[in-house]
C-alpha cells in the first residue's frame, strides 16, 4: 500500500514539474517537448557527461534563443547494470538535468567539476588538475584542459567569483557548445535559469584575445 501511495505522489510531483517547465517555456516563447529524444550523445561527443551508460535520451526539453544564445535545457537519462549475489542482472536508472548553450565562437575542451577525493588523489600523482591563484577556487574545483592557456583565459577573476557563488555545478565545453549540470541532480525551473546564467556569463567573459586565438588557430 505504501509503495502505491509513493508511486502516486511521485507521478503527481513529476506532472507538476513538467507543467511548470511547459508554462515557463511558453511565457518566454520557447519550445517545449516532454517526450524522449535520443542522439544528444552523438551530437555532443565533446561532453563526457552525456556518454555514461546505455539507453541514453533527453526529455522535458526546453529550447530556443535566450538573451541572444541558442539554448537547450533538458532532463537526461541513462542506465547502468550490475549483478547481484544471486547472479541476477539489475538495471539502474540515472537522471540529471543539464543546460547546453551554443557559443558564437569555437571552444577548446575544458572540464570544471567540484573537487572530490578522487581528484585530490589524482593531483597528488600529477594528473590533470590545473591550479589557479585563488586557493579557494583550487580547493573547490577540479579543472582539466589539454590547453592550459585556454583554461586560464576562460577561468579568470570574475569567472572564479561566479563559480564560487554556486554550489556543485559542473561545466564542460568544446566545439561550439558549453554544458552545465549538477551531478545526478534534476533542476527545478529556477535552477535551470541559474545554470543558463552561469554558462552565458562564462561565455560572455571570455576575453577577445582568447576568442581570436582559437578562431584563427
Amino acid at each position: 500500500m505504501l509503495a502505491v501511495v509513493l508511486a502516486i505522489h511521485g507521478h503527481k510531483k513529476e506532472k507538476e514539474r513538467r507543467e511548470a517547465l511547459r508554462a515557463w517555456a511558453a511565457e518566454r516563447q520557447l519550445y517545449f517537448a516532454p517526450d524522449k529524444v535520443r542522439g544528444f550523445d552523438d551530437e555532443h561527443r565533446e561532453f563526457e557527461c552525456l556518454r555514461s551508460g546505455s539507453n541514453r535520451y533527453a526529455f522535458n526539453i526546453v529550447a530556443g534563443r535566450i538573451e541572444g544564445f541558442e539554448t537547450r535545457m533538458f532532463d537526461y537519462h541513462y542506465e547502468t547494470h550490475s549483478t547481484n549475489s544471486k547472479g541476477q542482472r539489475q538495471t539502474h536508472h540515472h537522471q540529471f538535468s543539464a543546460v547546453i548553450v551554443e557559443s558564437p565562437f569555437p571552444l577548446l575542451p575544458l572540464v570544471i567539476r567540484p573537487e572530490h577525493v578522487f581528484h585530490k588523489l589524482s593531483a597528488a600523482f600529477g594528473w590533470d588538475d590545473i591550479d589557479f591563484e585563488s586557493a579557494e577556487f583550487s580547493r573547490r574545483y577540479h579543472v582539466k584542459a589539454e590547453d592550459k592557456r585556454w583554461a586560464y583565459d576562460v577561468i579568470h577573476g570574475p569567472v572564479m567569483e561566479m563559480l564560487l557563488r554556486v554550489e556543485g555545478m559542473s561545466i564542460e565545453c568544446g566545439g561550439r557548445s558549453m554544458i552545465c549540470y549538477q551531478g545526478s541532480k534534476r533542476f527545478e525551473v529556477p535552477q535551470f535559469q541559474r545554470a543558463f546564467e552561469l554558462v552565458s556569463g562564462i561565455l560572455g567573459n571570455i576575453p577577445g584575445h582568447a576568442r581570436e586565438r582559437i578562431t584563427n588557430a
